[in-house]
């Protein structure tokens, strides 16, 4: 009984230590900085995040919005016939027949 009652403990002990070591490896990546303006918390992981920020972006037209701004315009059945550095052309039907729009690949697709 006394064995089993040491086993129990010991596994208890075990357990608790790997929940608490997370907590304590997290807690590192935080500084306490004294300022002009007061106490205030850093996160070390943050700074990093904003100059990566940058490169995230997409710089050209987002073909779903081409599509979306296509359809608004009255083309129906629309869909991405060509997408190259420059353009992104959109090819559907409207009343009169079949019709294409061109659009420049640039921030806000617009319509060449």
């Amino acid at each position: 009984m006394r064995k089993s009652l040491q086993f129990v403990l010991v596994g208890l002990a075990a357990i608790t230590g790997l929940t608490i070591s997370p907590t304590i490896v997290a807690a590192q990546d935080l500084e306490l900085r004294l300022g002009p303006g007061g106490v205030g918390v850093y996160d070390r992981d943050r700074a990093y995040d904003r100059y990566d920020r940058r490169d995230r972006g997409r710089r050209g037209c987002d073909p779903d919005d081409a599509l979306d701004i296509a359809r608004s315009e009255g083309l129906r059945r629309a869909q991405i016939v060509r997408i190259s550095a420059r353009s992104i052309v959109v090819q559907g039907m409207t009343r009169r027949g079949p019709e294409r729009m061109v659009f420049a690949n640039q921030r806000g697709c617009p319509e060449i």
